[in-house]
């Protein structure tokens, strides 16, 4: 390519972002010679063509038609290599903007005193103590103070594992000069091996050959957890510490405020694929992949720990334990003229039996670091602070937080299939169908019913009637739960979370399933921690009273006394989207949030949320900085758990850098809300009740549209490339949880949407609201609300987002595929878009993302290169269903164009 981006030379780059210029013409340069290398001088040509007619159309306002026309040209057989030439580009300019926001944060790290990085840890702690927080306050708030991402499964990015190995790298090869400072033989080097990655990839199919079993997904997550996360965390500590000195002028003693979950291997709910052996393999694998870490981290500590008793003293209590040690396996001992060493393979030793399972293994994490303690005593009693007690302490930072199980499982099912398992277990095949009320009294009853004896460390026995599958599958989970707690520690388990939770009955069969299974404590009380989820508008709507019933019921409380009287509620971004449009969902959330608090302080219980939100705008993906300051007052407590899902993890925690980043923004985002809210605001009851107005009146709107309107499962269907989606090998569960639209889980519902450019279902309604909202209650007073009030700032933004990355004359080409139903619902649509682009625009006073010129220039370099994309798809879709969606190169090629517009749209499910 002779220009590697549109227009590289008209785009605004600050001098701040000069670097990334050059890093975005250097990688779009290397792609050209790539494709040239590749597929010949003439296939690159034609990309240029294409390449210039797209940017033609956007700079200069040139017909679609003349890039349709354009794409008319390229051979069927060349639509594959055409999307995945551009999809090439994307993965470069992808890395190199990631590569400059770590570029980014070390110009702030160089600055006079550390620099505060806006959003970052001491940027917090400076800001909380100018506002009159006090070192105390911040102190009494650690160990409360929670942060915890949950890594799930959701597969909105199909990137395989070796493609991101690839891209690993690609980022260290720029990272290595990222200040410039290579020499030219350096950095023709750092070329070279960047060339090989990119032509690796490129010769690498982008689409996995199989659907992925949940075994892949856990691997896909161990890929974090096990690198960036596990390498990082105590990097972040560190930061943390120090950020607290720079503010305070003192250093605190850090619990392990940290830790990640995982939903993989757990998450039932709708995937057949997924019980009690996926529990059991997600652990072991898990298990097996952080003792492994440990056993690496010690062979470097043994590399460091030299000492010798001719030149140092060592601690009694380390003296014992080596002596001790070495008796047990004689065998294992090496170096005894150097203690720290000798002793350190002696660890080794035991975290191989622990590997194995052998006797002689460690019991549980406390016990490793108990070794690993009198490690540091005995060097700081004996000069040896700076002799490795920073390494040290960096690994016992990890045994902390990662245990012997690297993520705490979360296990998930749906409030139905426990109704069925209870009435299977009762003989009673009506049980789901009898009044709530009766229901509640059978599970009272069981729940009072004595346990049956057990035999010490056996589960007692508990008939089961024939065709019970539902029961069986219940009592074989929680005997994996049994099993995993005995074998790897409370800490392994997360939380258990109830999908459609509806009413106090949901909760109650958890834990009556978990008796009747033999999941009980010796005070005979069920181990876990029980969430309900509420996901669809009007259960959020109804979870205080929900809520209100289950803390009011006695059985109920003596679990949660049983739990320290913590509750822990999850709330569902996805569907509640999906049911009511964004507008709607966003305020049912906030709303919750409020009347939910206020029930558990009535009750005495403290209150936890869980956030489950996805990638995309649609399904509450934010900046979460920015979500977790428009919380409602009160609700954060210290307490951050989310979902992170698909491209986000990717996004997140690919580089170790950036993961650290995130890390922090997020902490410092809790340390804000909960120790300095935003104070009262009298207008507030006047602006919640204008948000009442833009839900009900965009629910409306969006409900008319896609659940009232006739024939629209039918045009969503021919308008995006759902049909498509569904057969990719991108997840272990089905993209269904049963018949119709609202049977389609969220994540392919958004995904549609997106692939087809229009992103409906994140604005769809909120124009129509904020119309009768401007015209009833002024702009001035929207105005106001969109200054002063961080909910609604928040979601004006996000939507700023997904407008700006909306095509709508790109999507009328996918709406045509429908056939007569496109004059049905496109005008509609269309001027819905608009209208919510006008209303957007006048509220903030300026155009889309007139306020992040950054985002605004991202999107700027992507779209020529996702256009063509998009109309490719347009055309394969057309042809591929004439033909009877047959599994032919017609097929891989749009499996092509799907991975293709995610990555250069991005946020996309």
């Amino acid at each position: 390519m002779d220009s590697p981006s549109p227009r590289l030379r008209d785009i605004d780059f600050p001098p701040t972002d000069a670097r990334l210029r050059e890093d975005v013409g250097r990688l779009g340069a290397l792609v050209g010679e790539i494709l040239a290398e590749q597929l010949g001088e003439d296939f690159l040509a034609r990309v240029e063509r294409v390449r210039r007619a797209a940017i033609r159309r956007r700079e200069a306002g040139a017909p679609l038609a003349e890039l349709a026309a354009e794409l008319a040209g390229v051979e069927p057989e060349q639509h594959a290599d055409l999307v995945r030439a551009f999809a090439l580009y994307f993965s470069a300019v992808n890395l190199a903007e990631r590569v400059h926001r770590i570029r980014r944060r070390r110009d702030y790290q160089r600055q006079p005193g550390g620099g505060a990085q806006p959003g970052g840890l001491l940027d917090a702690l400076q800001r909380l103590r100018a506002e009159g927080i006090g070192a105390e306050a911040v102190r009494a708030l650690l160990p409360a103070l929670r942060i915890e991402p949950v890594l799930t499964a959701h597969p909105t990015e199909a990137v395989r594992r070796a493609l991101l190995d690839k891209e690993a790298v690609i980022a260290q090869a720029l990272i290595a000069d990222i200040d410039g400072t290579r020499t030219p033989a350096e950095k023709r080097a750092d070329r070279e091996v960047i060339r090989t990655a990119l032509t690796a990839g490129w010769q690498t199919e982008s689409a996995a050959p199989n659907r992925p079993t949940v075994a892949d997904e856990s691997a896909q997550v161990g890929y974090y957890l096990g690198d960036p996360l596990y390498r990082v965390l105590p990097v972040f500590f560190e930061a943390f510490e120090e950020a607290f000195a720079e503010a305070y002028g003192e250093r605190p003693e850090l619990p392990p405020l940290l830790r990640f979950a995982t939903w993989v291997g757990g998450d039932m709910d709708g995937n057949p694929a997924v019980g009690a052996e996926t529990i059991a393999t997600a652990q072991h694998q898990q298990r097996q992949r952080v003792l492994a870490a440990y056993v690496q981290d010690l062979e470097h500590l043994k590399a460091m720990l030299t000492q010798s008793r001719t030149r140092v003293g060592f601690g009694a209590a380390f003296e014992a334990r080596l002596e001790e040690y070495a008796a047990r396996w004689p065998q294992a001992l090496q170096y005894p003229d150097t203690p720290y060493r000798a002793f350190l393979g002696l660890v080794q030793e035991r975290l191989r039996a622990t590997l194995e399972d052998r006797l002689t293994g460690y019991p549980e994490a406390a016990a490793l670091d108990e070794d690993l303690a009198l490690v540091e005593e005995s060097l700081l009693a004996h000069r040896g602070r700076h002799a490795g007690v920073f390494a040290l302490r960096r690994v016992r930072r990890r045994v902390a937080a990662f245990g012997f199980h690297l993520a705490a499982l979360d296990l998930r099912q749906h409030a139905d299939v426990h109704r069925q398992a209870v009435g299977e277990w009762l003989g009673d095949p009506a049980f789901a169908e009898r009044p709530l009320a009766e229901r509640v009294a059978r599970l009272h009853a069981a729940l009072d019913a004595p346990l049956a004896p057990a035999e010490p460390g056996r589960l007692p026995p508990r008939p089961l009637p024939p065709e019970a599958p539902a029961a069986t599958r219940m009592r074989q989970v929680f005997r994996a739960v049994v099993e995993g707690r005995a074998r790897y520690g409370a800490a392994a388990f997360g939380l258990y979370i109830v999908s459609m939770s509806r009413s106090a009955e949901d909760a109650l069969a958890v834990l009556a399933l978990a008796r009747w299974s033999g999941l009980v404590d010796a005070a005979g009380q069920v181990p876990l921690d029980v969430a309900p989820l509420f996901e669809t508008v009007d259960d959020l709507a109804a979870a205080p009273e929900t809520l209100r019933d289950l803390l009011s019921d006695p059985r109920w409380r003596a679990h949660l006394a049983a739990r320290g009287d913590v509750q822990w509620v999850m709330l569902g971004y996805s569907d509640s989207a999906k049911d009511g449009g964004l507008m709607a969902a966003r305020w049912a959330l906030q709303r919750a949030q409020v009347r939910l608090g206020e029930v558990a302080a009535e009750a005495g219980v403290k209150l936890r949320f869980f956030h489950g939100r996805g990638g995309s705008v649609s399904r509450g993906g934010t900046r979460t900085e920015r979500a977790v300051v428009a919380a409602p007052r009160g609700s954060v407590g210290g307490v951050l758990r989310l979902t992170e899902q698909g491209e986000v993890i990717h996004r997140k925690y690919g580089l170790r850098a950036l993961a650290l980043r995130n890390l922090e923004q997020a902490t410092a985002a809790v340390l804000r809300a909960t120790l300095a809210p935003r104070p009262p605001d009298p207008r507030e009851a006047a602006w919640r009740g204008i948000a009442d107005q833009l839900a009900a009146v965009s629910r409306a709107a969006y409900r008319g549209l896609v659940y009232e309107r006739e024939g629209f499962v039918e045009y969503f269907r021919a308008a995006t490339p759902i049909d498509v989606i569904e057969r990719l090998n991108i997840g272990s569960r089905p993209s269904k949880r049963g018949a119709g639209l609202e049977g389609l889980r969220a994540i392919p519902w958004v995904f549609g949407w997106s692939q087809n450019r229009s992103n409906l279902t994140a604005w769809y309604g909120v124009g129509s609201a904020l119309a009768a909202a401007q015209e009833r209650f002024g702009l001035e007073t929207l105005r106001e609300m969109a200054r002063d009030w961080p909910f609604f700032d928040t979601v004006l933004d996000d939507l700023e987002m997904v407008l700006a990355k909306t095509e709508i004359g790109i999507f009328e080409a996918y709406s045509r595929l429908a056939g007569a139903a496109h004059e049905d619902f496109f005008p509609g649509i269309e001027a819905e878009f608009r209208r919510t682009v006008a209303e957007v625009e006048a509220l903030r006073g300026a155009p889309l993302l007139a306020g992040d010129a950054r985002l605004a220039r991202s999107i700027r370099l992507r779209n020529p290169y996702v256009d063509p994309i998009s109309l490719l798809q347009v055309e394969l879709l057309r042809d591929w269903r004439a033909a009877g969606r047959p599994d032919d190169a017609r097929f891989r090629a749009l499996a092509a164009t799907v991975n293709g517009i995610a990555a250069g749209v991005q946020n996309t499910g």
